[in-house]
């Protein structure tokens, strides 16, 4: 698509935003067409979200001129980005749990009369009909999934006149089957001449996805260019400044024993629905054991049993010490499990609702892991702030110091705290899951690296993941969860990505447990 002659819906120029010692963005250039899907890359902590965060009103910049339709604007809060066409879909949404999609959508809104729900109700449908939107306009959002919920915040946006929609991290927490729904409602969009940026991660998404890519690196810009004439090779190495290999190192496993066997474990929720059934396996020393299945399969509940974190209905989760001794971990908190011997190191879904404290700074939430190692009645500061240090300095983590409060960093660089600060507890058994949710694609080979390490130094680390690719490249086995059975083990060298992607949907198939 040729843009030579056409006008940008959007002009950025000269933008720059300071938050105290940190300059996010630093004098950006950035031009946003209509009938365009733009991806928006950068590493963690690049300025990408709070560019945005400027242009949809949430930020003012500190100096540079936005141009709508080659008209200079002043947006200073999100209802004037609204007056301009501009809305944006967070990566937390906004909404009300209570009330249902169409209340969601005029909450706020001065329409004028009283307000009838049926007449919403029916914009709302033509707005889905439109554009391939499946939303109840009756359903209560906390009846809704992720994917759903997204959906209204999206018709939420069209609802208030919006022709440039930027999307953060959309397909965080959607499956592939979601994703590629969305992507058909966004191509649609920018088909029916909407203006769409996507600030995304995921290189396969860039390239299928959007026209056009724009960079960003350390809060500057750095190029733009037609997807169709690059490589997620050639972006990354942009996004980083340097030449960066995506490679998986995956050496074969180091005497690989038994460290955890699990047998015909059975778990349910507080409202007493399964989440996992008469589930078995074995995870080994010295080898990454994969755990792939779509969103809800039991992946979450199945490593919070093994982390004394989950109430189990009946199964064992034995631990196998060196010697072949085995002692039962059903029944035991947290505490004594770590007590046995057993370090598990669990990176949760919710990284500062469970992993860290926003509030607290990074020593601090080094020490929330260490704490325990001490007697004395003072906690030893030292060590924490020498991991920390550590931490920060190997995994690259964007932050004016140690002493930065973690809700000030970005979603990206909270994630590297966390995982380093967990592989950094020397475990004997690592879980993680989601370890590299919203990392950028140089700090997520730096993850996998350091899994790869772990492993090598006799770990037994299992891997919840959602990219398939990665854990086929990844793990040594894959074990596969549908519904919350096991739907088969496999060998990660061997298997193909429809082989396993059916084995998510459908019972059955391969198994070498």
């Amino acid at each position: 698509m040729e843009n030579l002659e056409k006008i940008p819906a959007v002009k950025m120029r000269d933008i720059s935003k300071s938050f105290g010692t940190v300059l996010a963005n630093d004098k950006v250039w950035l031009d946003i067409y209509r009938g365009e899907i733009l991806a928006l890359l950068g590493e963690n902590g690049s300025g990408k979200t709070t560019l945005m965060n400027m242009l949809s009103g949430i930020y003012f910049p500190d100096e540079g001129q936005i141009f709508i339709d080659d008209k200079e604007v002043v947006i200073a809060s999100p209802r004037d980005a609204f007056a301009h066409g501009i809305g944006m879909i967070h990566q937390h949404f906004k909404l009300v749990d209570v009330l249902t999609a169409a209340e969601n959508i005029v909450l706020g809104l001065k329409e004028p009369g009283r307000l009838n729900i049926d007449k919403v109700a029916q914009k709302v449908r033509q707005i889905c009909d439109a554009y391939g939107f499946d939303v109840d306009p009756y359903q209560k959002v906390y009846n809704m999934s992720v994917s759903q919920k997204q959906t209204v915040e999206i018709v939420k946006v069209l609802y208030r006149g919006a022709d440039i929609l930027i999307l953060d991290e959309p397909t965080a927490v959607l499956t592939p089957q979601e994703t590629d729904k969305l992507f058909a409602v966004l191509r649609n969009m920018r088909d029916a001449g909407k203006a769409i940026v996507i600030i995304t991660h995921k290189m396969h998404e860039v390239m299928s996805l959007s026209d056009r890519v724009a960079i960003l690196r350390h809060g500057q810009f750095v190029g733009d260019m037609p997807t169709k004439a690059t490589t997620a090779q050639e972006m990354t190495n942009m996004m980083v400044g340097r030449p960066v290999s995506l490679n998986i190192n995956r050496p074969d496993p180091v005497d690989p024993k038994p460290r955890i066997v699990v047998e015909g474990l059975t778990v349910r929720d507080i409202e007493g629905s399964v989440k996992l059934e008469d589930v078995n396996f074995t995870i080994r020393s010295g080898e990454i054991l994969g755990v792939a299945g779509i969103s809800g399969s039991g992946q979450k509940e199945l490593l919070e049993a093994i982390a004394g974190l989950q109430v189990v209905e009946k199964g064992s989760i034995r631990y196998v010490d060196d010697q072949g001794h085995q002692e039962e971990l059903v029944g035991k908190d947290p505490l004594e499990i770590a007590a046995k011997g057993v370090a598990l190191s669990f990176v949760p879904e919710d990284r500062l609702g469970m992993g860290l404290v926003g509030s607290m700074d990074l020593t601090d939430n080094m020490m929330l892991r260490s704490f325990r190692k001490g007697h004395s009645l003072f906690a030893n500061r030292k060590a924490p702030r020498e991991l920390a240090e550590r931490v920060v300095k190997e995994l690259e983590v964007n932050t004016p110091g140690v002493s930065t409060p973690v809700r000030r960093l970005s979603g990206g660089n909270v994630q590297k705290v966390l995982v380093g600060r967990e592989i950094a507890s020397a475990p004997s058994v690592l879980l993680t899951a989601y370890a590299v949710r919203g990392l950028d694609i140089n700090s997520s080979y730096t993850i996998y690296d350091l899994i790869t390490k772990q492993k090598l130094a006799g770990v037994a680390v299992v891997y919840v993941g959602e990219d398939l690719d990665v854990l086929l490249e990844l793990c040594d086995r894959i074990l596969v969860l549908c519904g919350g059975k096991v739907s088969g083990i496999v060998e990660g060298r061997g298997a193909s990505k429809p082989q396993v992607g059916m084995m998510m949907t459908h019972l059955g198939g391969k198994t070498n447990a």
